[in-house]
């Protein structure tokens, strides 16, 4: 299938990296990364941190990393020989595993400046380390996670109704492609959740995506069922009778190559991952148990249905091992890999991250 990346920039515009949960791993993949950045190929890219917080943990991490802050602008001509940090002017002083009281002020504030950048031309897309969810919500973050807080400040940026944009998550990986219908629900709750116009607005935004930014001419979704076997017609559960197949016709109603509900339990296996280009899963485990299993090193989030693009490392903190040097940087490489990609900041195509999963 022909891979459409996009024209390059004429200006090839730095990819904005957020710190993430300061007390976590996110800190260590930055600097392993660009500790890495030739041999790996990395685009240039910039942290929206504070220089001496990353010069400290690099000497945690006995990495020979020199920091240096940097306006946008010149993060080409910085990257090369130093980590490009923006400053976010607040006081960093979380220690590796141990969140406190700076950590979710700067993890905040690194998102909102990481959104701006993207919005005014100054970057080319939003990448986003891990952060800890339980940590923002004790400070008063109200939003359920970063997919949520990401498409509130592009309504607020483009002066639109709270809740206009549906941000849709994906976890893509060279083997696998996935969407979670539902995401961060327990499974109780996913059945009353879970109606037919939230399977085709999700599809339609995926498929729309998968067209303009992967470059995808006829995306293939594969619908997976809710219940065991796909419900058998309504012996096992009247969910896929009556939500997610009327789904599916409506979607191909609309000219999308949609097919389903398929029995989750048989779609994910080599013969059957070639049929499709993106599975719709209806609950948050159905659709990242395969995908981790498959590619638990260098799966990428993706959010679909934004005004920028944004990735993000499909993994989380790793509170028990940062600072110590056992974090491996695979996903976050992955995630600026095809941040570039998408937004054709990649000078090299045959380097990059192939952009259809292959079995």
């Amino acid at each position: 299938m022909t891979i459409a990346p996009g024209l390059p920039p004429t200006r090839p515009l730095p990819l904005a990296l957020t710190l993430g949960e300061p007390a976590g791993i996110g800190p260590d993949l930055t600097l392993l990364a660009w500790h890495r950045r030739a041999e790996l190929g990395l685009p240039p890219f910039y942290v929206l941190g504070e220089p001496a917080f990353f010069e400290r943990r690099a000497r945690a991490l006995h990495l020979d990393v020199p920091v240096q802050t940097v306006l946008p602008p010149r993060v080409a001509e910085v990257f090369g020989h130093a980590l490009p940090v923006m400053p976010l002017g607040l006081t960093i002083g979380a220690e590796p595993g141990l969140p406190d009281e700076s950590s979710a002020p700067a993890a905040i504030a690194s998102i909102r400046h990481a959104v701006a950048d993207v919005l005014t031309g100054q970057a080319a897309a939003v990448v986003t380390n891990p952060i800890a969810k339980n940590v923002l919500y004790r400070s008063g973050f109200t939003e359920p996670g970063h997919t949520e807080f990401l498409a509130r400040l592009a309504e607020e940026a483009e002066g639109l109704p709270a809740g206009e944009l549906l941000p849709v998550m994906m976890l893509w990986s060279p083997e696998l492609a996935v969407v979670p219908v539902t995401i961060h629900l327990p499974l109780r709750q996913v059945v009353t959740h879970l109606t037919t116009d939230l399977i085709v607005t999700t599809g339609r935004i995926v498929a729309r995506d998968l067209q303009h930014r992967f470059g995808i001419v006829h995306p293939r979704l594969a619908i997976a069922g809710l219940n065991p076997h796909a419900g058998e017609d309504g012996a096992l559960g009247e969910e896929d009778r009556d939500i997610v197949a009327p789904a599916v016709a409506r979607l191909q109603a609309k000219g999308i190559a949609a097919i389903g509900p398929l029995p989750a339990d048989t779609m994910f296996h080599d013969r059957a991952r070639a049929g499709y280009d993106v599975a719709l899963c209806m609950y948050h485990d159905q659709a990242l148990i395969p995908i981790k299993t498959l590619a638990f090193d260098h799966g990428v989030n993706v959010t679909l249905g934004l005004p920028f693009v944004r990735t993000s490392p499909d993994h989380g903190t790793a509170f028990d091992i940062a600072g110590t040097g056992k974090a491996r940087p695979d996903s976050l490489v992955a995630a600026l890999k095809l941040a570039a990609r998408l937004t054709g900041q990649t000078a090299n195509a045959a380097a990059a991250p192939a952009l259809v999963p292959t079995p």
